[in-house]
């Protein structure tokens, strides 16, 4: 398969209080970047036929270009340019007719003489016919079934640039979250305030008929009060060769498609979409907006095609509760979270919710493209149903995880059935922590390593080729129940039915097979540093790893070494994870690694997960640490005090010899250690949740801090739902007000955390922190 052309402070009283704090955040990726978002519901899967076309149902058709200009009864074209529209447009089809031009940067392409032509006569046409020079007056003044022209330029959008961000005469449209945050943007919010958070938004549904449910609908299948379709199948697209030709800037123009992160952001969002069923939107490209380059909410029914991002401080593209989606011929770099991001999606496939969803179907798919140069190449949180086939994953932190820490907002615990077939996973070695990264990543992430499923099930990864990733190929491994059902503060204060919080209910039933590790598609040999890592947690079972392959006279260099193969995928029950001690103390040990004066760089006696690994040799195979083999005895002091202080259980409960013996003379020394916030009164601070980062809280008040530490408290511990039938399972991971707040100090106090979002630090390390103090 070729590419898809066409010194470390002594661990004692302060590290142990934090040592959870950054345990999950270094580790996860997906769920460090869990979202705020108003409560959330899938959008109904039946076409709306209140309009003819009928909007959503299916992926949407794009209209050519040629036929923008054509008479139509139902729909109109309006043409947005510059006064350098056609001088752009000229040079773009000159250069790509005689040195082409790059879809994405593994696929080039050229375009004919009679293909020059009519794109050229085509864009004169519209120039003639242009009256817009901004993109968001043209959508405002689309209707259904319209189309919205954008020729060559760059589009800064001046006047959506000077609207004040989050205004206090939109705040009464916001609502509580799913966590009873007062903050987040409600449909309604969207509607009256299209551009307080983003440059460019298409809201294509109008006013809800009633208020949002409150408290939120357990089950989140179908959208309650919805309005009536009022941008409903809006065509958006550039008219130049490439994306490359109609530039949406949301920050500093100087910085091309350059970074840093968010160079320079006006707004939170580039391109919004929200409850626009039918959308499409191609040939163009997005960059640095503060969170999202391109963000779609509640849609039935969309095409992103032919288009690129650049440098998002957070994603690429997210997607959040989408049906019937697809993203393809893409191009995502430069972004501090991931390229590419489809979170919650339809839960359509092994665990569908048979009322909305009869047959089995992938609600989203991701193909034909490069996501590269980002912290991760994709994410997502709860993700369900999505097919990712025939895309390049390279130079990356991490190629792709999903992930099961779920934030409140996040519908479908656990995340299932995706397939990942088809791709190329190779060099995700970008050290995003370097001094020389011009990258601000918003997580950690396990540097060199191509994939990994964070807990998940029912995934199957098939056909995909994995090399030249120096630390692994593909990893599995489990979470504990724990997080959403436990005993306070790790969960709910309420028992769950059938939710065990000493049990896993992650990581069942996830194959691996038909790979080629270690090898290109061109037959060169590239070793991973290890082809397959596995937890084994004990009890897992039907997780089976059968054909893949490594390069010729090579063996696939695995951890365990013998992983189960289920009779050639035949007989899944005979997998049950044994346990492996090695690899679980790998995980804690370096969890535990990631302190203030280790992070991120890691500690060559504990972790080194944020250093670069070094490359395999391809003459003989990495070396690994094996069951058999003692850990070194700074590695077993570190595994041993998170272990004694009753942190990490799932992690702590087999311990080695080794460990155990370390263990009698342990205290939990972060039970004395006491946050002078605690001594504060509250003061809430207004605001989206997303606006406080470390450097907030490097400036805030102890009142303020305070009453932030709670805000976030109640934000986290929020219900957390399931499906089918999104049944609650169970309330949201929480911790201490006193360890939050020492939390928060420690983060921050480095100079690089401070881009990192308070509630996301806090998200990805409350599952873990199973102490109270």
């Amino acid at each position: 398969m070729a590419q898809f052309s066409g010194k470390r402070k002594k661990f004692g009283t302060y590290g142990l209080a934090i040592t959870i704090a950054t345990l999950v955040t270094a580790l996860t990726p997906g769920a460090a970047s869990a979202h705020v978002e108003r409560p959330s519901y899938w959008p109904n899967p039946k076409a709306d036929c209140s309009i003819s076309p009928c909007a959503g149902g299916a992926v949407p058709t794009a209209r050519s270009l040629t036929s923008a200009l054509q008479p139509s009864s139902n729909s109109t074209t309006r043409v947005v340019c510059h006064n350098d529209s056609l001088t752009r447009a000229h040079t773009a089809i000159i250069n790509a007719l005689h040195n082409g031009y790059y879809d994405r940067p593994t696929v080039h392409s050229f375009i004919s003489n009679t293909q020059a032509t009519a794109l050229w006569r085509l864009n004169q046409a519209l120039f003639h016919t242009c009256t817009f020079h901004e993109i968001q007056p043209a959508v405002n003044a689309s209707h259904n079934n319209d189309r919205v022209v954008v020729m060559p330029g760059l589009y800064t959008e001046p006047t959506t640039r000077k609207v004040p961000d989050h205004s206090a005469q939109c705040a009464k449209y916001s609502v509580k979250s799913d966590g009873g945050d007062p903050g987040a943007l409600s449909h309604d919010y969207q509607v009256h305030c299209p551009n307080d958070a983003n440059l460019v938004a298409v809201i294509g549904r109008g006013l809800d008929t009633g208020a949002p449910p409150s408290p939120p609908l357990v089950n989140r299948h179908g959208i309650p009060d919805v309005g009536s379709c009022i941008r409903c199948n809006l065509q958006l697209e550039g008219s130049g060769v490439s994306a490359d030709d109609v530039i949406v800037e949301a920050g500093n123009a100087a910085a091309g498609n350059g970074g840093p992160s968010a160079a320079g952001h006006a707004k939170d969002v580039a391109l919004f979409v929200d409850r626009a069923d039918g959308f499409v939107m191609q040939d163009m490209t997005f960059r640095h907006a503060r969170e999202h380059d391109v963000y779609i909410l509640e849609t039935d029914g969309y095409l992103f095609n032919r288009f690129k991002t650049f440098y998002a401080g957070g994603y690429g593209v997210l997607t959040f509760v989408e049906d019937h989606g697809l993203i393809q011929n893409c191009d995502a770099a430069g972004n501090g979270d991931s390229g590419i991001y489809p979170g919650a999606g339809a839960d359509s496939t092994d665990k569908r919710y048979l009322p909305f969803y009869p047959v089995f179907r992938y609600s989203q798919t991701v193909q034909y493209c490069d996501s590269h140069h980002n912290d991760g190449g994709f994410s997502g949180t709860d993700s369900h149903g999505t097919l990712v086939q025939y895309n390049n994953f390279y130079d990356n932190a991490l190629g792709y995880t999903t992930d099961v820490f779920t934030a409140p907002g996040h519908p479908g615990f656990p995340q299932h059935g995706n397939v990942v077939r088809n791709n190329n996973f190779y060099s995700n070695n970008f050290n995003v922590y370097s001094p020389t990264s011009d990258v601000q990543p918003f997580v950690g992430s396990p540097v060199g390593t191509g994939l990994w499923l964070a807990g998940g099930n029912n995934n199957s990864v098939e056909g995909n080729y994995f090399w030249n990733n120096w630390r692994r190929g593909a990893m599995l491994f489990a979470v504990p129940d724990a997080t959403v059902c436990g005993p306070p503060p790790v969960g709910s204060s309420t028992p769950v039915p059938g939710c065990n919080p000493l049990g896993i209910s992650t990581s069942y039933r996830n194959v691996f097979h038909g790979n080629t590790m270690g090898v290109t598609p061109h037959g060169a040999v590239s070793p991973n540093g290890v082809d397959f890592w596995w937890d084994s947690f004990a009890g897992n079972t039907g997780n089976c790893w059968y054909g893949n392959h490594a390069a010729p006279g090579k063996t696939l260099n695995n951890s365990p070494a013998s992983l189960p193969d289920c009779t050639g995928g035949t007989n899944p029950s005979s997998s049950i994870g044994l346990g492996d001690a090695a690899n679980e103390v790998e995980l804690v040990s370096c969890l535990a690694g990631f302190q203030v004066s280790g992070y991120p760089n890691g500690n060559s006696t504990i972790c080194t997960w944020t250093a670069t690994p070094s490359k395999p040799a391809v003459s003989s195979a990495s070396p690994r640490f094996t069951s058999a083999q003692a850990p070194n005895p700074a590695m077993a002091q570190e595994y041993g005090e998170i272990c004694s202080a009753g942190l990490a259980v799932r992690l702590c409960g087999g311990l080695p010899d080794f460990y155990t013996s370390v263990l009698g003379t342990l205290q939990d020394l972060s039970m004395t250690l006491q946050s002078p916030v605690l001594t504060a009164t509250p003061q809430y601070t207004p605001g989206r949740l997303s606006q406080f980062t470390c450097d907030w809280w490097r400036k805030a008040t102890p009142n303020q801090k305070l009453g932030m530490v709670q805000r976030i408290q109640q934000v986290a511990g929020a219900p957390i739902n399931g499906s089918p039938g999104d049944q609650l399972l169970g309330y949201g991971a929480s911790m201490s007000t006193n360890r939050a707040a020492l939390l928060f100090e420690d983060r921050c106090s480095t100079a690089y955390a401070g881009p990192f979002a308070l509630y996301k630090i806090y998200g990805a390390a409350a599952p873990f922190a199973a102490s109270s103090n």
